[in-house]
């Protein structure tokens, strides 16, 4: 599968990006992977960007002197060495991915129509965050892309600690300007982390945004 490695530094982090061409994926690809097999049943879109994801994830663990493929775990979740966290995630054909030895969550996101955000901004923020995204100097639908990302990045760094299926109403975006959001974890995530404010990173690439959440980004 012909692919274009981009690090891309964010937020005190290394984000390694891989664009692939998912046309030339061939299925003896994805040998690389120790783990293949357990792909078997998938399609061919999911095994490319399966494949993608864990060659951004391997080059972020190389980057620490790691070689190391993550193996699937039984919630379907990329299993790192120990001592390490990372986070996976794809848009289109674009896969990233990074590592650190603290909490991290990572999103990429395509940016959302107008129509998309129609259909779904109540269920992503409430009447509150709606205000804070307007008086942002971002478009609404960049702003509302955004806060959706900021919150899988959040769930993703801390789903350890939250609630099953905490759904976006369990965090709420109370700033935003032009590198980061700030989030409230609210009781619905995790009874323990309620009150907690977290400052996700963000940075525009095309019609695509990337956020980043970082365990040393919790904020008094």
């Amino acid at each position: 599968m012909n692919i274009q490695h981009t690090p891309l530094p964010l937020a005190g982090q290394k984000v390694h990006r891989i664009d692939f061409t998912p046309q030339t994926f061939t299925e003896t690809d994805l040998l690389w992977l120790p783990h293949h097999r357990k792909l078997s049943h998938a399609g061919k879109k999911r095994k490319a960007e399966h494949l993608a994801g864990r060659i951004a994830a391997f080059y972020a663990l190389g980057e620490h002197g790691l070689t190391h493929i993550p193996d699937i775990g039984d919630n379907r979740q990329p299993l790192w060495p120990v001592g390490w966290h990372g986070g996976i995630s794809h848009c289109g054909s674009t896969a990233i991915a990074v590592v650190s030895q603290k909490a991290v969550g990572i999103d990429l996101e395509e940016i959302f129509s107008a129509s998309v955000c129609d259909d779904v901004a109540a269920e992503i923020i409430n009447a509150n965050e709606r205000e804070t995204l307007a008086a942002s100097v971002l478009p609404f639908p960049l702003a509302l892309t955004l806060a959706f990302s900021a919150k899988e990045s959040l769930y993703k760094a801390l789903s350890s600690f939250a609630t099953p299926l905490p759904g976006f109403h369990s965090a709420e975006i109370i700033a935003i300007d032009a590198q980061h959001l700030t989030l409230e974890v609210k009781k619905p995530f995790c009874e323990d982390f309620a009150g907690q404010r977290y400052q996700v990173a963000w940075q525009q690439q095309g019609q695509r945004v990337i956020t980043l959440l970082a365990e040393t980004f919790q904020l008094a």
